[in-house]
């Protein structure tokens, strides 16, 4: 999966569950600050990236992830482990 995909994918989840107009969803956006996602959404959206990669992921590898693209990131790293 390249980096487009999986923003594309990240995209698709924070407007079909949480509501998020996708005109808001960019790397640069914050998702506690400008998404308005709690903790309890966060934990949704980890179950949600979890169905993406196949992989279990554990909530304290999501601690720095402060933006949409810091996210794509993380499971960019997670699908090509280096």
């Amino acid at each position: 999966m390249t980096k487009d995909e999986i923003f594309n994918k990240i995209a698709t989840y924070l407007e079909e569950y949480f509501e998020i107009p996708l005109d808001k969803i960019h790397n640069d956006a914050k998702l506690f600050e400008e998404l308005d996602l709690d903790s309890i959404d966060a934990v949704d959206l980890i179950v949600k990236l979890q169905e993406l990669t196949g992989q279990k992921i554990a909530p304290t590898e999501f601690k720095q992830v402060r933006t949409v693209g810091d996210v794509v990131e993380k499971v960019y790293s997670l699908v090509h482990p280096q």
